[in-house]
């Protein structure tokens, strides 16, 4: 058992590393030049005499209704100075993030000249981990309330596949995706294999934007979920043409496939072991694989449609 153990480890960092075909990029000679805000630190921090610079720092967060009483009393509200104070523990230095964030920068304007990188601004958001990084344009919100650990007494009634995101390092992923989301036009084709050839570029975006992170933490996966979807990728492929889903239009395929979840939904008695929104897993290996036999640019990837992405990619499933 134990050597059957050894084997598939070695297996799945084989097949993890199989992919990593992609050229090194020198980005030391890229600027940018964008700011860190605390914005938490400055509003849970503030007086009466000092509110008022912080509403003219961060006019944005202030709502006309959001008047000086609702401010004091958030501030002194007991919960509220708990969260801000376990924040501080992890995050009084924002050092390491903002040269992971100067890094993501740098790499996303090395593909695309024009961008200019947004000033970051760090808050919190009450554990609202649908809203974890906000991107607006000339803005990159933080809330860094749901990056305490996946163990963090916080956390305590979440979903383990939704605290597996809650660590310090899934800042830059989440930062590259709100970016991400931002620079791909939504796909016409309403198939079930465009939906995971899309959710596939977004990934595969990933890879070019922050090569140093691991796979695991690019797709969110736990460890062993990420061995399952790396050793039964061949399984999940056959499932998908066996049951002639690929081409359905059928929207709940989403929800079992695509949408990040628990575990992904075969109806069978070991849905439990597999990970969530398996279908873009499969997407991202199709999208490595079309880019691995054609020589495009990252536009010529954005731009073409996922059938004839398909067609050209050569995918074979590992076995």
């Amino acid at each position: 058992m134990r050597f059957y153990f050894i084997v598939l480890m070695v297996l799945c960092v084989f097949f993890s590393c199989s992919d990593k075909n992609m050229k090194k990029i020198d980005i030391s000679n890229i600027d940018v030049d964008f700011s860190v805000k605390r914005y938490e630190v400055d509003f849970y921090n503030a007086t009466k005499e000092s509110l008022p610079k912080v509403r003219q720092k961060y006019p944005y967060l202030f709502p006309e209704e959001f008047t000086d009483s609702l401010s004091f009393e958030k501030i002194n509200d007991t919960q509220e100075q708990e969260l801000f104070t376990e924040t501080q523990k992890k995050y009084k230095d924002f050092s390491s993030e903002k040269t992971q964030l100067s890094s993501l920068f740098k790499y996303v304007k090395y593909y695309n000249p024009s961008f200019q990188a947004p000033d970051v601004v760090t808050m919190l958001t009450n554990l609202d981990y649908d809203n974890r990084v906000i991107y607006a344009d000339s803005l990159l919100l933080i809330s860094l309330d749901v990056y305490l650990g996946k163990e963090h007494a916080f956390y305590g009634d979440y979903p383990k596949y939704i605290r597996e995101n809650n660590t310090k390092d899934h800042i830059v992923v989440d930062a590259a995706k709100a970016i991400i989301d931002k620079q791909v036009r939504p796909s016409i084709d309403r198939s079930f294999v465009g939906k995971m050839i899309f959710e596939g570029k977004k990934m595969y975006l990933l890879d070019l934007y922050v090569p140093l992170i691991s796979d695991t933490e690019k797709i969110g996966y736990s460890q062993d979920k990420f061995n399952w979807a790396t050793l039964n990728e061949e399984q999940v492929w056959m499932y998908f043409m066996d049951k002639k889903i690929l081409f359905s239009t059928d929207t709940k395929l989403n929800k079992r496939f695509l949408e990040n979840a628990p575990f992904s939904k075969f109806y069978t008695e070991q849905d439990n072991l597999t990970p969530g929104k398996i279908g873009v897993w499969v997407g991202w290996q199709i999208v490595r694989s079309y880019m691995k036999h054609n020589d495009v640019s990252l536009q010529e990837l954005l731009k073409i449609n996922e059938s004839d992405l398909f067609n050209k990619s050569k995918y074979k499933p590992k076995k």
